[in-house]
């Protein structure tokens, strides 16, 4: 035999320690736990106003998003109860909203042509009711397309006149 054996018998190489797997393991079970129990719901349908209007009773009991262009002149506020109305369209379908809180982004502003995502419920009626209000802001391009064209942002004008400071 020509060669060398080795003399010592060198150390068997160790697996993963148990605690870091463990960890890991916890880990996803509570990413898990968070996206089915705690963290909205994962499984939300996503529609257009022109696919809603097309098929209301498809989405009737289900969560959806919906995505339409805000109509021009639609948005009203109320403060007893306090609730904001107004509707979305796609091509040439209308979707009546309701979002029954008192606040909502800043963005979202009537005649700024935005793009705004309801998430909610259908009524029986066809109003949509939502419990969350995303308005869409324009991208880098569409904001320098507009401000060469001379209108400004949604975030640019408030609603409504904030009261005078109170006089010291």
């Amino acid at each position: 035999m020509s060669g060398t054996q080795p003399t010592a018998a060198s150390p068997a190489p160790s697996g993963t320690p148990p605690w870091l797997l463990a960890v890991g393991l916890l880990s996803l079970s509570a990413g898990v736990a968070w996206l089915l129990l705690g963290g909205g719901d994962p499984f939300v349908y996503s529609e257009t106003v022109a696919e809603l209007a097309v098929s209301p009773e498809q989405f009737a009991g289900r969560t959806l998003r919906v995505e339409g262009a805000l109509t021009e002149g639609s948005v009203r506020f109320r403060d007893e109860p306090c609730e904001w109305r107004f509707s979305l369209e796609e091509d040439g379908h209308v979707v009546p909203v309701e979002f029954h809180e008192c606040i909502v982004p800043d963005t979202f502003r009537d005649h700024m042509g935005i793009t705004v995502v309801v998430q909610g419920e259908l009524q029986p009626g066809g109003t949509f009711l939502a419990s969350e209000v995303i308005p869409r802001c324009p991208s880098r391009y569409e904001m320098d397309e507009r401000a060469g064209r001379g209108e400004s942002m949604p975030h640019a004008s408030p609603i409504r006149e904030a009261p005078p400071p109170p006089e010291s």
